[in-house]
């Protein structure tokens, strides 16, 4: 019966001329008043002098004009665009000297409750969704989930737990006594296909979103394995076969040319970092529609660290951080020129949680637009996701995750690292 009401409700407000719109408005909808709105990134159209209305958390309808009683928020001198999504995170860690130590002081639950504080700084940031791409399973599932229960706040999580990785391999424990390494090694290390195929289909009935795996070699791993293809070619076969029949898309750290390839031909739907990518990199991304996630922050910070007198990388970080480091953006520039398509992530618990916007000013120095490294954090990544349905865009029906400016940041993008606003599932979170 309460379902049958709210139809009507609703029905009765999409129906609604602008005079009776605040009269048949369902009890609790807000009205946003908006002096320039970006409702679909993928058309990069700014209108002015708008009103969202939302209701249960979804946007119902845009009107012209500002109208609407009650419960009315004024941005009227504010440029909104749709809730900001990075696509690679780790929120319940962040690099800094005691990184190492953290792996075998830290519980299950501190990470969980040190997730807790960056994903709510995320939050604030504009980013209303996120991936995470590699975590102790029980902290970043509780995190997921009690996130999504309302039970603390902070973005929207697609979780991968676990990432698969060769035994050894970049996501493996390395630099530790024996003793320790069996116990803090990966449970989701393995080698040969049916061990992987059997990792993967282990982490999806943990609860993982995503599967993420480690193709190629790390910079932060503390072991001397360069940044070549780890896992074989049989092996990413397996996984990927695995993920897909069971309703997981795959997405690929690789850095070294050969493990990007490998992973592209094995039919990866993503590469995160993509470093040493050739042509034929290129031509295996469009044949595939296959996306990129360049995480130049990531570039930018371990090269900044390396090179610092306060370092506090090892010597086998220090040297692969400056192999890799500095190439990243040129990356970035050669497959945009290319054609490939860009989803926005940092990699942020790399570079400082909070800090996420600041990969659209190094987007825009590898030569997108400002549209474009908008759309990579928006449609792009929503697409990239497969969440376009909910997130990514203001349209009635999708979740009214929003976030508001003071400039516009299709004349200066780094206006997006100030978000005045933020509004989450019709919630406000900064104000």
């Amino acid at each position: 019966m309460k379902r049958l009401i709210v139809a009507a409700s609703l029905a009765a407000l999409l129906g609604a001329g602008p005079a009776a719109l605040a009269q048949t408005a369902p009890a609790g909808a807000k009205f946003i008043q908006v002096g320039r709105l970006m409702a679909d990134p993928a058309t990069g159209k700014v209108e002015t002098n708008k009103t969202l209305v939302v209701v249960d958390g979804k946007v119902v309808e845009i009107r012209d004009g500002f109208v609407g009683e009650g419960q009315v928020i004024d941005l009227r001198d504010s440029f909104v665009l749709p809730g900001l999504i990075d696509s690679h995170v780790h929120l319940t860690s962040q690099q800094g000297p005691n990184g190492r130590l953290d792996e075998v002081t830290q519980s299950s639950a501190d990470q969980a409750i040190t997730g807790a504080a960056y994903a709510a700084k995320t939050l604030r940031a504009g980013f209303t969704t996120v991936a995470d791409l590699g975590a102790e399973n029980d902290a970043i599932f509780a995190l997921r989930d009690g996130i999504k229960a309302g039970k603390v706040p902070g973005p929207r999580i697609l979780a991968a737990g676990s990432a698969i990785t060769p035994d050894g391999g970049h996501a493996d424990a390395h630099g530790y006594r024996e003793d320790i390494l069996h116990v803090i090694s990966s449970p989701t290390a393995c080698s040969g296909a049916d061990e992987c195929r059997k990792a993967v289909r282990m982490q999806v009935k943990y609860g993982a979103d995503v599967i993420k795996i480690t193709a190629t070699g790390g910079v932060l791993s503390n072991t001397k394995a360069g940044l070549g293809q780890q896992l074989a070619d049989d092996e990413l076969v397996a996984i990927v076969e695995a993920a897909h029949s069971l309703g997981r898309r795959v997405t690929a750290h690789a850095h070294g040319v050969d493990g990007i390839n490998a992973a592209l031909a094995a039919g990866v739907d993503s590469i995160e970092h993509g470093t040493f990518a050739d042509a034929e990199s290129f031509r295996l991304y469009k044949k595939n529609g296959a996306y990129l996630i360049p995480t130049l922050m990531a570039g930018d910070f371990v090269t900044r660290v390396a090179n610092s007198p306060n370092n506090f990388f090892s010597a086998a970080q220090t040297a692969k951080a400056r192999e890799a480091g500095p190439k990243m953006l040129d990356m970035a520039r050669r497959a945009h020129d290319a054609g490939i398509k860009i989803a926005f992530g940092t990699d942020s618990g790399v570079s400082a949680h909070g800090d996420n916007a600041q990969e659209f000013a190094l987007l825009v120095k590898a030569g997108l637009s400002p549209l474009e490294a908008i759309q990579a954090a928006t449609v792009r990544a929503a697409d990239h996701l497969q969440i376009s349905d909910e997130v990514g865009a203001l349209k009635p029906g999708m979740a009214a995750d929003l976030v508001a400016v003071k400039g516009d940041p299709l004349k200066d993008v780094t206006e997006l690292e100030h978000v005045a606003f933020v509004m989450k599932g019709g919630e406000i979170y900064k104000n």
